[in-house]
């Protein structure tokens, strides 16, 4: 995996948690949980399922490091395998 693919396990995350949600209307610098109206399950399943797609575990301290899409971003390129 390739920084590269990263925003795409990330679209296709959401996806699949939110279906109804247009990638493009997410403001990418606001909270990401706000911007795709996931609840606290909607979340540790998006988590989850980046979890099974990266290769990448995110402990419960680092959630207020990925509060945003761009946070999320960042922090998957910095800690994936």
């Amino acid at each position: 995996m390739t920084s590269l693919d990263i925003p795409n396990h990330i679209a296709n995350a959401i996806k699949r948690i939110a279906p109804e949600i247009d990638l493009l209307d997410i403001d990418q610098n606001e909270d990401l949980r706000e911007e795709c109206d996931l609840d606290s399950m909607d979340f540790l399943n998006l988590l989850a399922d980046l979890k099974q797609q990266t290769r990448t575990s995110i402990p419960e301290s680092d959630y207020p490091k990925i509060r945003s899409y761009n946070q999320l971003l960042a922090y998957l390129r910095n800690h994936a395998e």
